[in-house]
């Protein structure tokens, strides 16, 4: 279908191919030249429909990205600590437990006896204490007398004192009897998470199993083991000895945010072979979105570019010389403005050279677009300054 231009161009080619016919080639030449040049001023100027944005000022943070695992904070293995029979298994698999709640029975029998044992030769060296001590207070006085001899007293004193060191073992032997009894309720020495139990009750179980009872793991807090290149160790550093870092887990495509949380410490040496150093860092975990073992993206806050000014990302373009943007003129044309784009962070890109915050930037329908086009822009985009933490 022709527009409206198009139909008279071609009706006034049409007549001078008639006037030709009469006239001569001339004449038919100067006739076409004139409709062409009456359709070029026919033709009006079609404004290209864009969406604009006005810059504006906002802190942006400036983040270090990193590969990381979770690890549990602490893991142990919960193993007996005597022989015996494994007579209940007091927790569900995959409960969460406290540090000193009850796991697993041993058997406590062979134990009690053996403590009871202790308590008997503790009553009989006391008897037999006593008794020492009666007599040497009797040697003594007739010691004084002169009716018995200075070694029978000694030898009594000797005595009393042996008595003395047995008491001392046969408690000794009561304390180690009451150990390996408590040791018969098998407790958890952390507060965690219970695995898959790793034996069932009624079992025979030993302290040179290497398997052991189940694993609780420490999963509240948490922390993640992460990576990231030796040139960012400075500027790591310094963040440090500013205050607490900021550190947020993100999924391994960096699609979902995780928890946030606080750096720890850099490791005490780089990697050599991989050129990067390790960082550990501390999550609270209350909701569980971190699990041990599970790959991340830790994002570590390095600074904040304090009042920077900000455009949506989508306004920048990228050419052969460098970052540029289209500005909207007053007359509602679009100049080229190179500019110096600066960290970019939630769909907002820092400028930190070539654009004013009285400009007017084009965010879509870019690629219609050329140095004087004119545009029509069918809504304003709100850049909305970023918090200053994230949660």
């Amino acid at each position: 279908m022709l527009n409206v231009p198009q139909r008279i161009s071609w009706q006034s080619s049409l007549r001078s191919s008639c006037l030709g016919f009469f006239y001569g080639v001339a004449v038919c030449a100067s006739i076409a030249e004139t409709s062409f040049a009456a359709d070029a001023s026919v033709a009006p100027s079609i404004a290209v429909p864009v969406q604009v944005a006005k810059p504006v000022v906002a802190d942006i943070p400036v983040y270090l990205d990193g590969l990381g695992a979770v690890q549990a904070f602490n893991t142990i293995t919960v193993k007996a600590r005597v022989d015996g029979q494994l007579q209940s298994v007091n927790f569900t698999e995959g409960q969460n437990v406290k540090k000193g709640d009850l796991l697993a029975v041993i058997d406590p029998r062979p134990y009690q006896a053996v403590v009871d044992q202790a308590v008997a030769k503790i009553q009989q060296d006391e008897a037999n204490l006593a008794n020492a001590k009666f007599l040497l207070g009797k040697d003594q006085r007739l010691t004084a007398q002169g009716i018995t001899t200075e070694e029978t007293l000694e030898a009594q004193q000797s005595q009393v004192n042996q008595l003395i060191a047995q008491l001392a073992q046969d408690n000794a032997a009561k304390v180690a009897a009451d150990v390996s009894l408590s040791y018969t309720q098998v407790t958890s020495a952390i507060d965690g998470r219970t695995g898959i139990r790793l034996i069932d009750a009624g079992n025979q179980i030993q302290t040179t199993d290497s398997g052991g009872i189940v694993v609780v793991t420490q999963v509240q807090p948490i922390s993640v083991i992460s990576t990231l290149r030796e040139e960012d160790l400075a500027s790591v550093r310094s963040a440090l000895e500013k205050g607490p870092v900021e550190v947020i887990a993100l999924s391994s495509d960096k699609s979902t945010k995780l928890s946030t949380g606080t750096l720890s410490l850099i490791d005490n040496e780089i990697d050599q072979s991989s050129g990067t150093m390790r960082i550990k860092s501390e999550f609270q975990n209350t909701d569980n979105a971190l699990w041990p073992g599970q790959f991340v993206t830790l994002r570590l806050r390095e600074r904040t570019l304090k009042g920077s000014l900000t455009v949506p990302s989508a306004a920048l373009e990228r050419g052969a010389d460098g970052f540029y943007v289209y500005v909207v003129n007053p007359d509602s044309t679009v100049s080229v403005r190179r500019v110096t784009p600066g960290p970019i962070e939630d769909g907002k890109a820092a400028i930190t050279g070539g654009l004013a915050a009285s400009d007017t930037v084009v965010t879509q329908g870019q690629y219609r677009l050329q140095e004087g086009t004119r545009v029509a822009p069918s809504q304003t985009q709100a850049v909305t300054a970023p918090p200053a933490k994230v949660n």
